[in-house]
């Protein structure tokens, strides 16, 4: 007897259409999608280790079907409920399981999580600067994944069927750069045994990104800035000048115009690089992603070879509250740690380290800034008696806020925009909306 799922259940009610969708193109006379408030109405079952769990056990027992479905088509919160027959295991469970649904395509394949709402507003931007040739400039903490961002957009490019190139620019010790990035001639230093094709050559038709491009060394700034410049370089032991179709990408976790100022930094490279920047989100900024980042990760460890584990909806919560210094890269370190000690588990609460074990409480999402009128706060669920008129409300609260952009920026347009999460060129049509200026 074939495998069907019974009932799958999402505490999202928008998502549920995607779910129809789907299962209607699988057995559209046995599926049933519901609001996870009917789970008590639903009599519904989960298979784990080959036994089925009531209910009430599924606070204590994660979902862990759902790691099929989040590895497919990247849906959260979900229960799988799998009729007969019962799987010798839970692992053959979930395999079965994705399969059965196969991979749900994306309007865009980015490849990245991105759930938050600073992470949407990156992969706007990512989407629509992928296939322009110009030069991008990633800045964003250690650990956030800039290099991610910088395959994305390669992905997206037209150059995406030529080669993606990375070096590090700190990395590499300041005499042996020049020779990693140009290449070099037979016999040109000590060690030179044979001549040997550089980065730039290496990425001819695709893309070169330049990560940690901060620690350059000032006197290799001056030559990547004329190789990007003029398209053009020599081998180290060279005079012949070589040409390379590139696209560069580069990213720092560094303030470069705080570099400019304390002469570490060459202003003209700066300009150069910073065409079109973007800004990766601390882990801070985007817990919501944390849930299915987990998710990405424990499916990556997985087809390393590496086992798989699961983790209870309070570790996760857990891992929400926690403050990320070392950002993405922390959280898979710590996932790759609990996958060697607790391998094919159940990861809860009680079984993370105490520093990321934290106080017992449920993550939120920030709230909502209130809303001011007359100087006075009135929330947002408190209507007047009168009424009143929302269009005003929010047209002084957005003038409100860009004033106090402004000001705190030193009435710098573009750094009032990064305050405010929004576009420079979106800030600047608000503003002329308002008929506001700079200096206000």
């Amino acid at each position: 007897m074939p495998t069907r799922i019974q009932l799958l259940i999402d505490a999202d009610p928008n998502i549920i259409a995607h779910y129809r969708l789907l299962l209607e193109a699988v057995d559209p006379n046995q599926q049933r999608v519901t609001c996870v408030e009917e789970l008590a109405q639903a009599n519904a079952v989960l298979l784990a280790d080959g036994a089925r769990l009531a209910p009430e056990a599924l606070d204590e027992r994660p979902c862990l079907l759902a790691g099929a479905l989040a590895q497919q088509g990247r849906w959260s919160n979900c229960v799988a409920c799998i009729d007969a027959p019962v799987f010798d295991s839970l692992l053959e469970g979930l395999g079965r399981l994705g399969s059965m649904l196969g991979d749900v395509p994306s309007d865009i394949d980015h490849g990245l999580v991105a759930s938050s709402p600073a992470m949407q507003e990156l992969t706007h931007l990512l989407a629509q600067v992928a296939d322009k040739s110009v030069t991008v400039l990633i800045n964003g903490p250690s650990g956030a994944g800039k290099e991610l961002v910088a395959q994305a957009i390669h992905r997206l490019s037209s150059r995406s069927s030529g080669p993606f190139v990375p070096i590090n620019c700190g990395a590499i010790p300041r005499e042996l750069l020049e020779s990693e990035l140009f290449g070099h001639e037979r016999g040109a230093f000590t060690g030179a045994i044979s001549s040997r094709a550089g980065r730039f050559e290496l990425a001819d038709g695709g893309t070169l990104f330049l990560d940690e491009i901060g620690d350059m060394p000032l006197d290799m700034q001056v030559k990547i800035l004329r190789a990007i410049q003029e398209r053009s370089f020599e081998r180290v032991g060279s005079s012949e000048s070589r040409s390379a179709d590139v696209r560069i990408i580069a990213a720092t976790h560094r303030d470069l115009p705080a570099m400019i100022d304390a002469g570490e930094f060459r202003e003209d490279l700066y300009y150069r690089l910073n065409v079109f920047p973007l800004q990766v989100p601390a882990l801070s900024e985007r817990k919501e992603d944390i849930p299915a980042l987990v998710r990405d990760i424990i499916r990556q460890l997985a087809d390393d070879g590496l086992g798989t584990l699961a983790l209870a909806p309070s570790a996760v919560a857990s891992l929400q509250a926690h403050s990320w210094a070392g950002n993405v890269r922390e959280l898979a370190n710590l996932l790759e740690r609990l996958l060697i000690m607790y391998p094919d588990k159940v990861v809860g609460r009680q079984d993370l380290p105490d520093v990321y074990r934290g106080a017992e409480v449920v993550w939120q999402p920030p709230a909502r800034v209130e809303v001011r009128t007359s100087g006075a706060a009135t929330a947002v669920d408190e209507l007047p008696v009168e009424g009143v008129s929302l269009k005003e409300e929010v047209a002084d609260f957005e003038q409100r806020r860009i004033q106090q952009a402004l000001r705190a920026a030193d009435h710098v347009v573009s750094r009032a925009a990064q305050l405010l999460g929004l576009r420079r060129t979106t800030l600047i049509e608000k503003m002329r909306k308002y008929g506001m200026s700079a200096d206000v």
